[in-house]
């Protein structure tokens, strides 16, 4: 096993840090479940039929574990017992290849973990709402590839401010927020949230316009998370880099 990945393993599952965070996804996730189901008894007015269940723990889920894989891939939990980047990157460019792809391979062992304690609450809201197994799957789907197009800039913050605990937590947040905003600005369909309550609806996003030309809202959406996600990859690889070269 990558040592990488070991050293996180048994820091965050060994020792049992990695707990707090999957009992504060349920302990947010569960209520939006249940209390989306309560409101059914409130009236057609607090109601728009059992489809909107799915819709609000789908979002909610996708919410929570975009924001706990950002934590964790920005080591916000046992930070002071990860061993310091530059004991790692000591052999060279070959040292940074195996840091690089232990680091991924964590955050990819995380939103695996977060979505599988996701999925039964999921599963369920979409047993309700008579959702096909194929919509149910693509949206399983999308969150993970969205916690993994947030995740990598947390592991580009966490080298970049390695020993600044509190300056990293909130550049990244500052920055998801500023994506978030500007994807809202340019164009709604580029947002997670709304892209993901359209395939859960089986409805299609407006294609993009713009001085008279058109193009497609999946070819857009899909391009920007994955420019998002590969200069999140690249920035990271640098700040290892960056590392790696300070040390010498």
């Amino acid at each position: 096993m990558n040592p990488v990945l070991r050293e996180n393993f048994e820091v965050l599952f060994e020792e049992g840090n990695v707990l707090t965070v999957y009992f504060y996804l349920l302990v947010f996730l569960a209520p939006a479940a249940f209390g989306a189901l309560w409101t059914q008894s409130l009236g057609e007015q607090m109601w728009r039929g059992s489809a909107m269940l799915l819709e609000i723990c789908a979002s909610a889920a996708l919410a929570l574990i975009v924001y706990f894989a950002l934590r964790l891939a920005n080591h916000e939990y046992a930070s002071r017992r990860f061993k310091p980047l530059e004991e790692w990157l000591r052999g060279g460019p070959r040292a940074l290849r195996v840091v690089a792809r232990g680091r991924v391979a964590a955050l990819l062992a995380h939103l695996s973990c977060l979505l599988l304690l996701s999925t039964p609450i999921l599963v369920w809201a979409a047993a309700i709402s008579h959702t096909p197994l194929f919509v149910l799957a693509a949206a399983l789907a999308l969150i993970f590839f969205y916690g993994f197009c947030y995740g990598v800039w947390g592991l580009a913050a966490s080298v970049l401010w390695e020993r600044e605990r509190e300056t990293r937590q909130f550049a990244i947040r500052c920055f998801t927020l500023v994506v978030v905003v500007a994807a809202l600005a340019v164009y709604l369909p580029l947002d997670p949230v709304v892209y993901l309550l359209a395939v859960l609806g089986r409805e299609e996003p407006a294609p993009f316009r713009v001085a008279g030309v058109s193009a497609s809202a999946h070819v857009l959406h899909f391009a920007f998370h994955l420019a998002l996600a590969g200069s999140g990859l690249v920035a990271h690889r640098w700040a290892l880099k960056r590392v790696t070269l300070g040390h010498r």
